[in-house]
């Protein structure tokens, strides 16, 4: 029987323990691509890198999509930390994808708003940005500037409103404030429907994606869209004259979420990942890199990035987060009846 040295069992151990090593040191997450993944790196990747060393390779996959990946790889996931927008983390969480996390691992915790780190004992991770859903509009063009919601049925607003289809996930977040403020709720969105048809009736224009309300705004003379408070940050930075603000009502909240996989051998790491991503520096850049607005109250922006987003205690008092599992479960026949409202 052949015999293997001394020599060669330490060279295959050592080999084993160094890849084992470089193992534990390299954590996967995704990101969402474009400008979010650049300032995702820029603010939160690097910084972890340098600070600790490790590695941490990125998958570029939005919410729904990497949610069907977690799914479909249960038994082997790829992930340490997966990101969700959509409200995905509620379901993953229910159905064991996602482990439960310690707040007492995470130093920055103490200092996150109680909405955006509710649930963590169940699985869901910390909110550690927020895209705050209100009024974009032409503040050179608009008079009076809008200040509500209830300001959308303002006459002097007349072929000037943009509407964002509901197969958007904004756009969703958009329509079900309307109908909120005009008496309805999740159980009952055709007051919403009806207030769409009035502003349709009145000149208002649906479009489906966010570059088609820079056209509008550009080129078609419009003055207000219900969106993304990062959205008018990219508008203003095209050159066109767009503030946002938050409607009295109430703000849309779509909270972005940190979770920790279930399943993975290196979650003392990934959870140092989570705590970078809420702490009040990553926030900070998140929030001047992307108009982003923060949850660690320790945050501070300054003026002018402060205005474009929900920031501070009064900011995020307004902030409102529909039912994400409730949505997901209407969404088809949401779609059905919107498209029947807006066919004209």
């Amino acid at each position: 029987m052949k015999t293997i040295s001394k020599f060669t069992v330490a060279g295959v151990s050592a080999l084993m323990a160094g890849t084992a090593l470089a193992q534990a040191e390299t954590i996967t997450i995704n990101s969402f691509g474009g400008a979010y993944e650049e300032a995702h790196r820029e603010c939160i990747l690097t910084p972890f890198e340098e600070k600790t060393g490790a590695e941490v390779r990125v998958v570029t996959a939005y919410s729904a999509d990497a949610f069907a990946q977690l799914r479909a790889q249960k038994d082997a996931p790829q992930f340490d930390v997966i990101h969700f927008s959509g409200g995905q983390e509620i379901v993953a969480a229910q159905e064991g994808l996602l482990s439960p996390i310690d707040e007492a691992k995470l130093s920055n915790a103490g200092d996150v708003y109680d909405f955006a780190r509710a649930n963590l004992a169940r699985g869901e991770g910390p909110a550690y940005s927020i895209a705050a859903i209100g009024l974009l509009y032409n503040n050179e063009a608009a008079d009076p500037k809008p200040t509500a919601w209830k300001d959308l049925a303002n006459e002097a607003y007349a072929d000037h409103i943009v509407l964002t289809d509901i197969s958007n996930g904004y756009g969703m977040l958009g329509f079900l404030m309307i109908n909120q403020v005009n008496g309805g709720d999740l159980d009952n969105i055709q007051p919403g429907l009806d207030a769409v048809s009035k502003l349709l009736d009145n000149g208002a224009i649906v479009v489906s994606t966010s570059p088609e309300i820079q056209q509008e705004f550009a080129q078609n003379d419009a003055w207000i869209a219900a969106y993304a408070s990062d959205y008018a940050y990219t508008l203003r930075k095209a050159g066109l004259p767009t503030a946002f603000t938050q409607g009295a009502e109430g703000t849309p909240a779509s909270l972005i979420t940190a979770n920790l996989v279930a399943g993975r051998p290196n979650q003392d790491l990934a959870l140092q990942l989570i705590d970078m991503s809420i702490s009040p520096e990553a926030q900070s850049c998140f929030a001047e890199k992307l108009r982003y607005s923060p949850t660690n109250a320790k945050t501070e922006l300054a003026d002018e990035v402060a205005a474009d987003v929900a920031y501070g205690e009064e900011g995020v008092k307004g902030l409102i987060r529909f039912d994400p599992v409730k949505i997901e479960a209407n969404r088809s026949a949401w779609v059905d009846a919107w498209n029947r409202t807006i066919a004209r």
